[in-house]
């Protein structure tokens, strides 16, 4: 197994010292990924996740992650985020904020609350945390649901509220992982929509990791394609369309095409 203490430049937890409102300029170096290799040790020996994987995202990139199950998109995302380090090559990346499958939204606390978590996990008092999450409910769709707690909110709402606990932490990078996966399909085809919008208009350098090669290339500037594990990158597809995408028009249906080749997956 390679040696540890591979170079990680501005390592951060998902959290940490949080910006007061979402909008924080993009981090002068995006992301970068060399040659990363990643190893587990399990009860029934070393496990590979990655091998050789590169990957870059521009600043204001939005870089979609599509592979088979188990081919190490999640641990990639927590070695953006520093949450865990390669066993071999190089991770460079700007603070970076992750937002995992599950909303994990505290069922105790309201919308407003949820929302400011990121915020007074580092100090923030609460009053003034709820405060810089009020506007933004509004425009997240969210106006007379602030004092909701999970249990009363949609399926979209909730993953609206972990969007917005993310954009709150105030990092240039978002890390999304299949931030999609647990919605119906006319909520999640909603929610796209909605995602796109918002980027649109509070740019991030985004990472997306899905299994839906639809939504990576409507969502997407650039789509990277990944092989079963250990994981690496077996092809880039750049989409260069404009914006707003529809599944069905003919460019998107080529890319999705090309994707689908690259994972192997019979038409």
């Amino acid at each position: 197994m390679p040696a540890k203490g591979a170079n990680i430049q501005a390592r951060a937890r998902a959290v940490e010292a949080p910006a007061q409102e979402p909008r924080s300029p993009e981090g002068p170096n995006g992301v970068r990924i060399r040659s990363v290799d990643r190893v587990f040790v399990t009860r029934r020996g070393e496990v590979a996740a990655l091998a050789g994987m590169s990957l870059d995202a521009a600043p204001g990139e939005i870089v979609a992650v599509v592979g088979p199950s188990g081919c190490g998109k999640s641990t990639l995302l927590e070695l953006i985020c520093g949450l865990q380090e390669p066993d071999g090559g190089t991770v460079e990346a700007d603070p970076a904020a992750l937002m995992p499958q599950r909303d994990l939204l505290l069922p105790w606390l309201d919308a407003t609350d949820n929302a400011a978590l990121a915020l007074r996990a580092h100090g923030t008092p609460r009053e003034q945390a709820r405060e810089a999450a009020r506007p933004w409910l509004e425009r997240f769709g969210l106006a007379g649901f602030e004092r909701s707690r999970p249990a009363e909110l949609s399926g979209g709402m909730r993953q609206r509220v972990a969007f917005l606990r993310t954009l709150l932490a105030g990092k240039p990078v978002l890390a999304l992982d299949e931030p999609f996966a647990a919605l119906d399909a006319l909520t999640r085809l909603e929610m796209q929509g909605w995602l796109g919008s918002l980027l649109a208009r509070e740019p991030r350098t985004v990472v997306l990791v899905t299994h839906d090669v639809e939504e990576a290339v409507v969502l997407a500037d650039r789509v990277v394609v990944m092989s079963p594990r250990p994981g690496r990158t077996v092809a880039e597809l750049a989409v260069g369309l404009s914006r707003p995408r529809h599944r069905t028009d003919p460019e998107v249906v080529a890319l999705r095409e090309r994707a689908l080749e690259a994972l192997g997956i019979p038409r």
